[in-house]
């Protein structure tokens, strides 16, 4: 959520950013709003301090005798109750407009986010790993699960309709496998805390993190009024919720796997095959608080994090600067981690880390004190993806995707497989 304050003192910051963004001008509107309600606000107090006078004078009347001044005052009086009852109505009316403008607002990218309307305007900062040379036609993932029995869309759609998938088998441990290997990697090596968050929130914890009011199409909801997490950044990000922390607090790192849900409500027929787009997956997400002159590195350092996952299994990818009619609404500046796969021939996204600044900590009051002052700052709050898993064993399947269908497993995964090195006819057990 932006800043009132920055809005009246930055108007053309504010359209500028919104013309990035391919949103319209909003300023003069928003000023316009603040002014009225202001005015409004300034009004009421003159007719509440008048009221309070004017029965002050009441009682002096009243003990000097003086009935007709009373009287009049108390019609005085009278008038401006009415008066303050129809202030304090357009008050509300003028504060609850204002407030729906700013919720609705975007957050405005960084000066360096390059310009663009769509993903075609992405620019890529360097590529890792090169793509494997293949002596036969690379399969796509579900080929290759379907074939070895072991990814059933099937099953999956007779229980719960289309975009949801069984894995049995080998391919179960794998996935179990690779969240292992990710959280042991994340907490062990690069310092984040190990988390298990309710999967369950209320509207507030959406709300914090933008996914609320805007998005509430894309989210799964229970007949009790909860909502399914759609990634654990709703829950780890609201941990520093509605608190005034210590700067010695800070940063905190939180890694989390869970389930994530998605209607998907925008994404009707793409990638309607496989795995790549479904109704529920399994994530590993990142989430860093920290201070605002910390944000900037500390998004950096989350990208090199993730990016190290898929060092380690051997993956090529690439990483994107999002442009600025790409980047989602909470966030300043992100970078996309696309890894290659060779049954489709070409990059997609694997990790998705983004820098909000402190756009979600106002949504959610989450402040800290810095050393030696009084005052009290808001927090800066980043995400990232640390991998998507089902997208990381897609990659695995088809960039280790030998002819006979099998499939030979990275070495840093070999740990956590249980004796299996190769996944292959023979290992669905």
């Amino acid at each position: 959520m932006l800043d009132l304050r920055w809005i009246r003192e930055n108007p053309d910051a504010l359209d500028a950013g919104l013309q990035k963004r391919a949103a319209r001008p909003m300023a003069a509107e928003l000023l316009d709003l603040d002014a009225r309600r202001r005015a409004v606000q300034t009004e009421l107090q003159g007719v509440q301090a008048r009221r309070n006078e004017a029965s002050r004078e009441i009682g002096k009347a009243k003990a000097n005798g003086d009935e007709a001044v009373a009287s009049g005052l108390m019609a005085e009086v009278a008038e401006l109750k009415t008066r303050l009852g129809e202030l304090e109505e357009s008050d509300r009316t003028l504060g609850a407009t204002l407030e729906a403008h700013l919720i609705g607002l975007p957050n405005m990218p960084f000066d360096d986010v390059p310009e663009g309307a769509d993903e075609d305007d992405n620019v890529e900062l360097r590529r890792v790993g090169e793509p494997r040379s293949f002596n036969f036609e690379p399969k796509q993932h579900f080929e290759i699960g379907e074939a070895l029995g072991l990814m059933d869309f099937e099953a999956a759609s007779r229980l719960s309709g289309a975009r949801f998938v069984v894995l049995r088998g080998a391919l179960a441990r794998l996935e179990r496998a690779l969240y292992n290997f990710m959280l042991d990697t994340h907490t062990g090596e690069f310092g984040y805390q190990e988390t298990v968050p309710p999967l369950l929130v209320r509207d507030h914890a959406l709300f914090g993190t933008s996914q609320l009011p805007k998005f509430a199409e894309d989210q799964f909801r229970t007949t009790d009024g909860l909502w399914l997490i759609p990634t654990a950044e709703v829950p780890l990000t609201n941990l520093a919720r509605e608190t005034i922390w210590s700067e010695d607090d800070l940063p905190m790192r939180f890694a989390a796997v869970t389930p994530c849900f998605r209607s998907e409500a925008g994404a009707a027929g793409r990638d309607t095959r496989g795995m790549i787009r479904q109704h529920q997956f399994t994530k590993v997400e990142m989430v860093s608080v920290t201070t605002p002159e910390a944000s900037p590195a500390e998004h950096d350092r989350m990208t090199g994090c993730a990016e190290a996952i898929l060092q380690r299994l051997e993956l090529p990818y690439r990483v994107m600067s999002l442009a600025t009619g790409d980047l989602g609404f909470a966030a300043h500046k992100t970078y996309d981690l696309e890894v290659w796969l060779p049954g489709q021939g070409r990059y997609r996204e694997i990790s998705s880390c983004s820098n909000c600044g402190e756009f979600q900590a106002r949504r959610m009051q989450a402040r800290y004190r810095p050393a030696g002052e009084k005052g009290t700052r808001f927090v800066h709050s980043l995400n990232g993806s640390g991998l998507a898993v089902g997208r990381t064993l897609i990659a695995i399947i088809e960039n280790c995707q030998q002819a006979d269908g099998s499939v030979p497993l990275p070495d840093a995964l070999k740990p956590y497989m249980g004796g299996i090195d190769v996944i292959g006819p023979g290992t669905g057990a």
